[in-house]
């Protein structure tokens, strides 16, 4: 079920990547700048447990979920930009921002969907709780980011791949590695394996 928390923290995701695309597009906002945000979130994370911080805790208190407040305070905020991060060092600026598109629209909007009105088991992993409307909706919101960057063909088995993959979830070391870490680094990838081999 779609809490209104829930949709309120998928819209700002939303919010937050368009803002965050805008500024690295227009060399606003550099990948070192990047870095020192998400030490700051680190830090902030930390701090939040042990004191009050205008702002962040406010967000925190009104959108973040219960059981992560208790772990890794803004875990999702941190891992975002870490994905945008990784996605600006590791692909060619085109690549980047079709990724970061794809995490930005795709990732949210399966969320919004799925909880909101979807049904059917997910093709993808019959156990797992995102559900098929939600995965679809995904993949063509990501391709409707992904085109403004990249060719049509691209834009869609990128988010194809990366939707994908968030619902089969990977694991690393026994964790399941962060959504927004698997989303951008599946499409980036998938796009260079296409311009290497088609």
């Amino acid at each position: 079920m779609l809490t209104k928390a829930e949709a309120c923290r998928k819209f700002l995701h939303i919010l937050i990547g368009v803002i965050t695309l805008a500024l690295i597009y227009y060399q606003i906002l550099s990948s070192f700048a990047l870095f020192l945000l998400i030490i700051l979130g680190i830090l902030a994370s930390i701090l939040s447990k042990r004191i009050w911080l205008p702002g962040f805790s406010f967000f925190l208190n009104h959108l973040e979920r219960e059981e992560v407040k208790k772990t890794f305070p803004g875990k999702g905020l941190i891992f975002f930009f870490m994905g945008v991060l990784l996605s600006i060092k590791l692909f060619e600026p085109d690549i980047a921002y079709a990724a970061i598109m794809i995490l930005t629209f795709g990732d949210s909007v399966s969320h919004l969907v799925g909880s909101g009105i979807g049904r059917l088991k997910n093709i993808f992993n019959g156990k797992s709780r995102k559900l098929f409307e939600g995965t679809l909706a995904g993949i063509i919101a990501g391709f409707c980011g992904a085109i403004f960057f990249v060719s049509p063909t691209e834009a869609f088995l990128a988010s194809f791949a990366a939707m994908a993959a968030e619902v089969i979830q990977i694991d690393f070391n026994r964790n399941t590695l962060d959504d927004n870490l698997v989303v951008p680094l599946i499409a980036g990838t998938v796009i260079v394996l296409m311009r290497i081999y088609l």
